[in-house]
């Protein structure tokens, strides 16, 4: 069984997420802790706990996801993990600021390692987690799926009646698309965390997501096969 804490961060109202098994080891996903009261929260939990930091794992590396990745760093000695698709992202912190309209110096987010490939496993305890790649709000957009425990962490790819912006450097539409026609073949009662706002389930994303109309009316404009 997991216990799944959810700190709601920065000026995005980003989820950052602390997971944990019952050994006492945690994975952070996407810390976006960016003011030192929102560090104090998430080492005060750690500690409270009694939890063993043993990875930062990021769906995206997106400003919003990554502005406390170098305090974990320096706090737990981990190094920040993404895809390699994200590269240009994680060398562009200053581009990025002048994209999300962020009029500060001296943030510095360091370059992570790249071992998020589609198909990796994700271990801590006695938990493991399945990267599945889901690039199209960045090019190198994870989620991380747990089987045993029927949840998924899916950044900005999939959310609660809403999707992740493709307007973003590297936004792909399609490919955003073909992300969640992936997501969408978890099952129904999969539970969601996602980058921004409440939980929900596949299940209910599918009935009731804009996205899933768009898949829905695609499909159907398929020619059948001969």
């Amino acid at each position: 069984m997991i216990k799944i804490k959810s700190l709601t961060v920065n000026m995005k109202a980003e989820n950052t997420y602390v997971v944990s098994d019952r050994t006492g080891e945690c994975i952070i996903i996407d810390c976006g802790c960016k003011t030192p009261e929102e560090e104090e929260a998430l080492r005060e939990y750690v500690r409270s706990e009694g939890l063993k930091v043993r990875r930062l794992t990021c769906t995206h590396f997106h400003l919003d996801h990554t502005f406390g990745n170098a305090f974990v760093e320096r706090e737990y000695g981990v190094v920040a993990e993404a895809s390699e698709a994200d590269h240009l992202l994680a060398e562009m912190i200053d581009y990025q600021l002048i994209a999300f309209g962020i009029e500060e110096v001296g943030i510095v987010i360091p370059i992570p390692s790249y071992t998020m490939v589609d198909g990796a496993k994700v271990k801590f305890g006695e938990t493991e987690f399945e990267v599945i790649a889901t690039p199209g709000h960045s090019p190198g957009g994870v989620s991380f799926y747990c089987h045993a425990e029927g949840v998924l962490f899916s950044g900005d790819t999939l959310m609660k009646g809403a999707v992740g912006a493709t307007n973003l450097p590297g936004g792909r539409k399609t490919k955003l698309v073909k992300s969640i026609q992936r997501l969408f073949e978890l099952p129904d009662e999969t539970v969601v965390y996602s980058g921004h706002g409440a939980p929900t389930t596949i299940g209910e994303e599918k009935r009731s997501n804009p996205i899933a109309s768009e898949i829905k009316e695609k499909q159907e404009d398929k020619p059948n096969a001969q």
